[in-house]
């Protein structure tokens, strides 16, 4: 009897799990079923399609084929171990405790073995037919459940136990054929998930996982950088940056950071972060002894460098300064009477001028300077006139025509060519105020660029315009400076005449024109020959003189305007660009239809930003002359719009 007990006894201890009936497992949950048909409908129920939830992370709402897909490959570590590990509870069960534990097939049950030591224990004190009655029980629980899981148990519980033993099985032949039939199912449908399909799909970068939803796919790509997280973070050289510390159920992990420049160990990086800043304020580099040192060198290599840098710098500035200077003409390489000398004896070595003729240009000019007005050279008179009678035989396309009063054009010479237009319009300009009997005061002849130079400096001198004064350090006289609007005005100032500069500062039409500045000029000619006459005649030469145009780089004179049948207004201008032989095409009436055309400027034709204009508006009184001197020491022009 004690035989046939322990031998029974002994059957149950070393029952082999190979023996067991194989029964169909559910891939997803890992729960036996006990036959097909209930695994079907465990599935249906359980693991309805689209409504499927991983139950090792949060991922959901996917396909069977693909949760199942995900499963054998994010959490293919877990699967092995829940299918190969078999845990043995050291409590001891009833009969009525295993039965009572499986209320239904459906439904997971715990695993209640006895241990192979207590059943030694008890078997030779109670040969009893309980202790077989229990055995053959239990032995019918353990081949009925021996694949259940324990994600149904607390793992508190059994933790608290301390009983609880991993023991590895040897697959057996007819496991190894149950896991082959399982593999090929899962390569069937690894094969169909990475088929290509109609819709849209996404796969996974690091297996072949294909998924429908690029969110689904962001979390299980999540799973695999987890995964391989945590692999590396169990190697060799992982305790030199954190530490996992295993809680019962080895999932949860306690990361320690340490400090790169000390031995402290963080438990989170932001507290690493905020060691690392002290360190750093604290300036615990200094405990070496080299901080100092490095300091001073390092302060010492920074203001050497800033010190080079504001030598380049400086150097820079002079070099475009020169530039400016001599793009303006204040570089001190001569002014009009050098430039002519250097042009002339160019001639000469060209073979473009006989050596006397050079000489008897150069005694001209002497003699021209000397007395301080111009030579008359460059000088062509009676072009208002002769653009009055062209307007009145051919100016069908014209409705109104305004000129000024009569005007000698000045073009520019070998002396003061690139920079003297501004000298050679005021010359035109005065030219126009010497016909006219108010202006009898001022110098009988048109003077000289050189002299024209020297009357700027008087008027600086009598405290007209200081800033632009001090713009050219109060000196012209053999310069090729530039000069322009404000210098026209100081001028005019310090000769008594009443001028009036107006600044058209910014475009007022489209295509960065300016209306705005030829209704003005409209409004300049026509207000004067509008009076005293109920309709004007189509052609007007009124007695006002011509108007000094300035813009960047260059300035010309205002002689007219034509108003078109159709509305459209177009300024007459004299260039001093243009050469006296050009300019004797207008006294022609064969030739003068096509300066004209020259001479003509409309709207589309102005497209600098900004234009500046000087009017002569008749002549000051000596307290008139005080107040504006004055007032030009702020020089303000009026500004449209």
């Amino acid at each position: 009897m004690e035989s046939e007990t322990g031998c029974c006894s002994k059957q149950h201890i070393y029952l082999p799990l190979n023996s067991l009936v194989t029964m169909p497992v559910c891939d997803i949950c890992c729960e036996e079923l006990p036959s097909e048909a209930e695994m079907k409908t465990h599935l249906f129920l359980s693991h309805m399609e689209n409504v499927m939830a991983c139950p090792f992370c949060s991922l959901s709402g996917v396909s069977y084929d693909e949760m199942s897909f995900h499963i054998n490959t994010a959490h293919i570590d877990k699967d092995s171990q829940d299918t190969k590990t078999t845990v043995v509870d050291s409590g001891q069960k009833n009969s009525n405790d295993c039965t009572a534990q499986r209320p239904s097939s459906t439904k997971t049950s715990n695993v209640n073995v006895k241990n192979m030591e207590t059943v030694s224990q008890a078997s030779p004190q109670s040969p009893s037919p309980v202790n077989g009655m229990t055995s053959s029980i239990t032995g019918t629980c353990l081949s009925q459940e021996t694949s259940t899981s324990l994600k149904s148990s607390p793992p508190a519980a059994a933790t608290a136990s301390g009983a609880i033993k991993l023991v590895r099985t040897t697959p057996t032949s007819s496991n190894n054929a149950s896991r082959e039939r399982k593999d090929g199912r899962r390569k069937s449908k690894q094969k169909r998930l990475s088929s290509p399909i109609k819709e849209k799909c996404f796969s996974c970068p690091m297996c072949s996982l294909v998924c429908k939803d690029c969110f689904i796919l962001q979390e299980h790509v999540e799973l695999h950088l987890q995964d391989q997280d945590a692999t590396e973070g169990a190697g060799p050289g992982a305790g030199t940056s954190k530490e996992a510390s295993s809680t019962s159920n080895g999932r949860s992990a306690v990361m320690h950071y340490e400090c790169p420049m000390c031995a402290l160990s963080c438990t989170s990086s932001s507290s690493l972060q905020e060691h690392v800043e002290l360190h750093l304020e604290n300036g615990s580099a200094s405990a070496t002894g080299y901080s100092s040192e490095d300091l001073t060198l390092a302060r010492k290599l920074q203001e050497e460098e800033e010190q080079k840098w504001r030598e380049a710098e400086t150097r820079r500035e002079a070099e475009d300064f020169k530039k400016l200077q001599k793009q303006f003409g204040l570089d001190n390489s001569g002014g009009y009477r050098k430039q002519m000398e250097r042009t002339m004896e160019r001639a000469v070595s060209r073979g473009q001028m006989v050596p006397a003729e050079f000489h008897r240009k150069k005694a001209e000019m002497l003699e021209s300077l000397a007395s301080g007005m111009d030579d008359g050279r460059s000088k062509t008179s009676g072009l208002v006139e002769a653009l009055c009678r062209y307007y009145q035989k051919d100016a069908s396309d014209c409705a109104h025509v305004w000129l000024c009063a009569e005007t000698d054009h000045y073009s520019s010479s070998e002396g003061d060519k690139g920079w003297g237009c501004g000298y050679r319009n005021f010359q035109m300009l005065l030219s126009s105020l010497h016909r006219m009997e108010q202006y009898n005061l001022l110098p009988v002849s048109v003077p000289s660029i050189p002299r024209v130079q020297a009357l700027i400096e008087e008027a600086w001198g009598q405290g007209a315009d200081p800033q632009g004064a001090s713009h050219f350090n109060h000196r012209l006289q053999g310069t090729r400076a530039w000069i322009g609007a404000t210098e026209i005005y100081a001028v005019l100032t310090s000769l008594n005449v009443k001028a009036r500069i107006v600044d058209f500062h910014k475009p007022t039409g489209p295509g960065d024109t300016h209306p705005r500045l030829f209704e003005w000029v409209k409004e300049y000619f026509s207000h004067s020959a509008s009076r005293g006459a109920r309709l004007p005649p189509k052609v007007v030469q009124t007695t006002l003189p011509p108007i000094y145009l300035q813009h960047q780089g260059h300035s010309r004179s205002i002689v007219g305007m034509e108003q078109k049948v159709n509305g459209n207004l177009c300024l007459l201008l004299f260039d001093p660009g243009c050469a006296p032989k050009e300019m004797r095409r207008v006294l022609s009436q064969d030739t003068a239809a096509a300066m004209v055309r020259r001479m003509r400027k409309f709207s589309g034709g102005l497209k600098h930003r900004q234009y500046q204009v000087v009017a002569v508006e008749g002549l000051l009184t000596p307290e008139e002359k005080r107040s504006r001197i004055l007032n030009s020491r702020t020089l303000c022009a009026e500004k449209i719009p």
